[in-house]
């Protein structure tokens, strides 16, 4: 026998996946029926959301754990699916996002990545699709929000990297990741066919060049608040040399916010390199992925690089101020 393939006989991949799917089977409110029939309340749900996917389910109690809310009593909820879709997800867009930039660097990387899997993304994902038409629960607050947002989604134009005039409803953004992790144990843990399948739904695709198109979130906070009638009071604040908004050490403390938020560190470019040699000016830019979105700003032009990253810097942690992320 081979040593080193000894070693890990431990460890059955198949035995684990024919145990859960027992297991599944097993919490359903109709476990005598054959997994791969539906419950009789959630056949037309089922069948509904496998039209939306294309892809008919082997066991399709997954799909129906997929799209039970926690408040729904004596059933078995979304909530182990949706933590191992929130990872798959986030597997399948690296391997995506490597392959298609094969020169960008893992920054860069992470701020598409994040992109793309962002709770507003998903949310919206959710609405777009009709998903949100199947989630069963018993929570009537639920209804309200999600009504508002498909509402504010319907009138929007194009992707929304930073969100839109309504908070998503992390509800959504579940139901999504669920619906995934369904996929993916339906198929044994393939990655690659997930992908195959899933990626239809979160089509389009937000690129780097969508990035770098985003408005930023200074001026979006400005006129949402213009359109309700509020004022924006920035406080915490000084003129730097030239009278422009600036923080001092500003690229440090946005570093040490980072960390503090375990989000990716900062990532800086030049976004304007102009003027003689004796007289150069420099713009950068800092970009940073979130939980909910990824953040992009420039700032204000400056003679050194280190300045202006500087400045772009301080301009991030002000946004993040006025959008209440910190």
């Amino acid at each position: 026998m081979d040593p080193i393939n000894s070693q890990f006989n431990f460890f059955n991949p198949t035995k684990h996946i024919d145990m859960y799917m027992d297991e599944v089977s097993s919490t359903s409110t109709s476990s005598s029926l054959n997994p791969s029939l539906s419950s009789p309340n959630m056949k037309g749900s089922v069948m509904a959301v496998e039209n939306i996917i294309n892809y008919r389910f082997k066991n399709k109690r997954l799909l129906e754990e997929a799209l039970t809310h926690p408040s729904y009593p004596d059933s078995a909820s979304y909530q182990r699916l949706e933590f191992l879709g929130d990872s798959a997800l986030n597997d399948a867009l690296s391997n995506h996002v490597f392959l298609a930039y094969p020169d960008l660097d893992p920054g860069h990387l992470s701020l598409i990545r994040a992109a793309n899997i962002s709770t507003e993304k998903l949310a919206r994902v959710a609405i777009r699709h009709g998903l949100y038409r199947f989630l069963r629960h018993n929570a009537p607050s639920l209804d309200e929000k999600i009504t508002e947002f498909a509402k504010a989604v319907r009138q929007e134009d194009d992707a929304v990297a930073y969100g839109g005039s309504v908070k998503a409803p992390k509800v959504l953004a579940d139901i999504v990741e669920s619906v995934a992790a369904a996929i993916l144990v339906d198929v044994n843990f393939d990655l690659q066919r997930l992908w195959v399948i899933f990626r239809g739904l979160l089509e389009p695709i937000v690129t780097h060049d969508d990035l770098k198109q985003q408005p930023q979130p200074v001026t979006m906070l400005f006129e949402l608040c213009q359109k309700r009638g509020k004022q924006v009071d920035i406080k915490h604040w000084r003129k730097g040399i030239d009278g422009k908004f600036e923080i001092e050490a500003a690229k440090q403390k946005l570093h040490e916010l980072c960390g503090k938020k375990k989000w990716p560190k900062p990532t800086y470019s030049i976004e304007k390199d102009a003027g003689p040699a004796h007289e150069k000016k420099f713009v950068c830019a800092v970009q940073i992925a979130t939980m909910n979105g990824v953040l992009y700003i420039t700032g204000d032009e400056k003679s050194r690089i280190k300045d202006a990253e500087n400045s772009a810097a301080s301009l991030m942690i002000r946004s993040l101020q006025e959008s209440n992320y910190l």
